[in-house]
């Protein structure tokens, strides 16, 4: 991994220096792991079974991450991995729905479904073990996260377990999280040649550059209105720019412990079914209310729909696309470099998460978009 970090930084507090010795000791130790007592083996089994039955899409992951979170609210990531992967499936139901189908081919559209639900499966895969190995741990009143590499799972995150057991810092944990995934993923998806080849390559600039697609919605509502809040990514390839975005999500989340109250109630009201049905009824739907041979007008104006037009068709994460089968995932450890530990510092930055105004203009830029792709295939 190179430098992520070119500032000089300030030297380390003593507990992210005692994670730096921590997972020094652990990567002397990974030749030489113990035999497993007959327990131990059904305990994995049960976890692996477990894991695989809820990692079938989209909506059963996000099911998931709440009901984990709901059971366990000091494991601050599963909310915030249950709000994520909630804007995970509409960007995949997306895909089919009544405004970006209009610029992508079928091949576009299939190829950069498989790119979203690979990460999704993967990231799944990879930090619900964690969450189960530590129900069990509580269960059982005792530290199981020694089990950890027979999922695979970073020392990186061995470490940030047992000092979560010990001290429950949520903060810590929370953004060790975010670097794991963020990390896991980058050589298994991001540097992955045949997505930088037929997603980064062409599908970035028209989708990310020119339309400005990666927006990370929080919806919830005050006074019977629903609000959105949020962050936009901008630099999708940089792990950096990832694990920072993640950082601003979890203090838009958590900062506030009215607003996040307020978003966990909607999120436990509102059944995640991959359309934004979820949120804006009012703009979007799941039944198609198009008309054939689609309008050269635009329908949506300042977050509303104009006078007479239909709402946009957003359909449901199961009409969208069919469940896909995964091969088995990539094997290694991301963990090359201890400087990563500085993203566990607190940040002083305030995000206020505004972000309603650049979700509607992008709204507005699809609808103009479709018009113009439109306009010129009836030229031809």
């Amino acid at each position: 991994m190179c430098k992520l970090f070119k500032k000089k930084k300030l030297p380390l507090s003593e507990s992210l220096l005692q994670i730096k010795k921590d997972v020094k000791k652990l990567q002397k130790r990974q030749e030489c792991l113990q035999p497993l007592t007959l327990e131990e083996q059904l305990l994995i089994q049960q976890i692996k079974g477990m894991t695989r039955s809820l990692n079938l899409n989209n909506v059963t992951r996000t099911k998931a991450y709440l009901n984990f979170y709901k059971a366990h609210p000091e494991i601050h990531w599963a909310f915030l991995g249950h709000m994520v992967s909630r804007n995970g499936g509409w960007n995949m139901t997306d895909l089919k729905g009544g405004q970006l189908s209009r610029l992508l081919t079928r091949k576009e559209a299939q190829v950069y479904f498989s790119f979203l639900e690979r990460g999704n499966w993967l990231i799944f895969q990879d930090v619900f073990p964690q969450f189960l190995l530590y129900k069990a741990s509580k269960r059982y009143q005792q530290n199981l996260f020694y089990l950890l590499p027979y999922f695979h799972v970073s020392i990186f995150m061995e470490s940030i377990w047992n000092h979560f057991w010990e001290r429950q810092d949520t903060y810590t944990l929370t953004v060790a999280q975010i670097i794991n995934e963020q990390s896991y993923l980058e050589d298994r998806v991001i540097s992955n040649t045949h997505y930088k080849k037929e997603v980064f390559d062409t599908l970035e600039f028209k989708l990310q550059d020119l339309l400005d697609l990666n927006h990370i919605l929080f919806p919830f509502e005050e006074k019977g209105k629903i609000h959105l809040i949020g962050q936009t990514l901008h630099q999708f390839k940089s792990v950096r720019e990832r694990i920072l975005l993640g950082k601003r999500l979890y203090s838009i989340l958590f900062a506030d412990k009215k607003r996040l109250k307020s978003v966990e109630t909607w999120a436990i009201k509102t059944q995640h079914t991959g359309s934004r049905k979820d949120y804006w009824p009012q703009i979007f739907n799941n039944v198609d209310e198009g008309l054939p041979g689609f309008l050269l007008k635009s329908r949506v104006k300042s977050c509303e729909l104009t006078k007479g037009s239909p709402r946009i068709y957003s359909p449901r994460l199961e009409m969208a696309w069919k469940n896909r089968k995964h091969k088995p995932a990539e094997i290694g450890d991301w963990y090359k470099d201890w400087e990563v530990l500085f993203y566990l510092t607190h940040d002083r930055e305030k995000v206020d998460g505004e972000i309603l105004h650049e979700y509607c203009k992008t709204l507005e830029k699809f609808e103009l978009a479709a018009i113009a792709k439109k306009a010129i295939s009836i030229l031809d």
